[in-house]
């Protein structure tokens, strides 16, 4: 619990660490984020991937075969000493993991029933005959917006991304000279890590790319 505490206190006391991190946010394919907090022999990470990078899609998994896949990646994700290696001198051993797959919502399923009523009352006389066209063309540009609306959020919804969170320790913390990422070979659809370290003295933030999977923190 002490160790928790502390980390929390640690990234909050660096007001820029979670500005920097909600811009890393965005989602997008072959990028993942890492969050690196560490406070004396405890260190606390944060990762986050697309779907697509970890299991190669983003819909929601129905078949046996997609639904393996997920546990899979999720069992994998949950060793973050095999994807993210660190200099055996520094002692690391792993406290806690939790990896999990989180996916969006559509909101808008209201939108199919708007204007209905208007457009039942509208008398079909010749004097009304020009307000009914005009009307109709404003339910038909109504829908078409409607359904463009629909399609974009379809879209977004159907993004899903992997989170995972790890609490190690190391006996010696000095040693903490390099990150090697094996997670692009565990991964081949990832493309780059944008990685963020935050320590008692502040904060760094780096780009880790598969053709240069080994991060330098000397």
């Amino acid at each position: 619990m002490k160790q928790t505490i502390s980390l929390i206190a640690l990234i909050a006391a660096v007001p820029a660490f979670a500005e920097d991190t909600r811009e890393l946010d965005a989602h997008e394919h072959g990028v993942g984020t890492l969050n690196i907090a560490m406070d004396g022999t405890s260190v606390a990470m944060e990762f986050e991937a697309p779907g697509a990078d970890i299991v190669g899609f983003e819909y929601a998994a129905q078949s046996d075969e997609d639904l393996a896949a997920i546990e899979t990646a999720l069992a994998t994700l949950a060793a973050p000493l095999e994807l993210f290696v660190l200099p055996q001198a520094a002692g690391c051993s792993l406290i806690d993991a939790n990896a999990e797959l989180e996916s969006g919502e559509d909101e808008h399923d209201d939108h199919d029933d708007h204007g209905e009523d208007d457009h039942d009352d509208d008398d079909h006389d010749e004097h009304a005959e020009d307000e009914h066209d005009e009307h109709d063309h404003d339910e038909h540009a109504e829908d078409e917006h409607d359904e463009h609306d629909h399609d974009e959020h379809a879209e977004e919804a159907g993004h899903t991304e992997f989170h995972a969170a790890y609490t190690l320790t190391c006996e010696a913390p000095d040693a903490l000279t390099e990150i090697s990422f094996a997670y692009f070979d565990a991964f081949p659809n990832a493309l780059e890590v944008e990685v963020q370290i935050i320590t008692s003295t502040g904060a760094q933030a780096f780009e880790v790319e598969r053709d240069a999977p080994v991060l330098s923190l000397d």
